[in-house]
């Protein structure tokens, strides 16, 4: 029995360590920026270097973030686990941008992350997410409302697209976490303050 969950287990936690690497961080001190939690929306991803550092750095951030969800889960498919710990794999990655051992335990919202756990779990997963959140986007021109809905359809596309059960409750997880971190753009969601893209 323990041999049997310690290689899963122990993918978890590389997973998380993984997830820890904020990529905003590291790539904004590199450029010789601030760090990214201390300006604008003081999320450390993609969408905030964006307003201080420019197209190309928030570009390289974006695919930082999202391969740090790709690869942990890739990994996790090519050692054979079970879909429910390829789930788990990319909910780590996930936890770990969020709360990074590295950075204070002060992580970003995690939307590319998530994106790119769900990528390598289930590529129409991925696909049916991120379509929504291209259309959300392309009517209100809001990027957090789009994350947001595509949070929320996301376990519902789950339901056709995954099979094991335990792999959409943790998939439902990272949904709620997502939105639970988005709480302050809900807020100005709600008072029409949201700014647009």
């Amino acid at each position: 029995m323990l041999e049997t969950i310690a290689l899963p287990v122990a993918l978890l936690v590389i997973a998380y360590l993984f997830g820890s690497l904020n990529s905003a961080i590291v790539l904004c001190k590199l450029a010789g920026l601030p760090d990214p939690r201390s300006q604008g929306s003081g999320n450390p991803g993609a969408t905030n270097v964006l307003r201080f550092g420019g197209k190309k750095l928030a570009a390289t951030v974006l695919f930082f973030d999202v391969l740090k969800g790709v690869l942990p889960v890739l990994m996790a498919h090519a050692l054979g686990l079970e879909m429910v710990w390829v789930a788990a794999t990319a909910l780590a990655a996930f936890v770990g941008h969020l709360f990074p051992l590295f950075f204070q335990f002060r992580g970003g919202k995690g939307v590319a992350t998530a994106l790119g756990g769900f990528l390598a779990l289930s590529p129409a997963l991925a696909a049916a997410g991120l379509l929504t959140w291209l259309l959300v986007f392309a009517i209100s021109r809001i990027s957090s409302l789009s994350a947001l809905m595509a949070a929320a359809l996301t376990p519902f596309y789950s339901l056709w697209l995954i099979g094991s059960i335990g792999a959409r409750w943790l998939i439902l997880a990272v949904a709620m976490m997502l939105i639970a971190r988005h709480h302050t753009n809900i807020r100005r969601l709600i008072s029409g303050d949201e700014e647009k893209s």
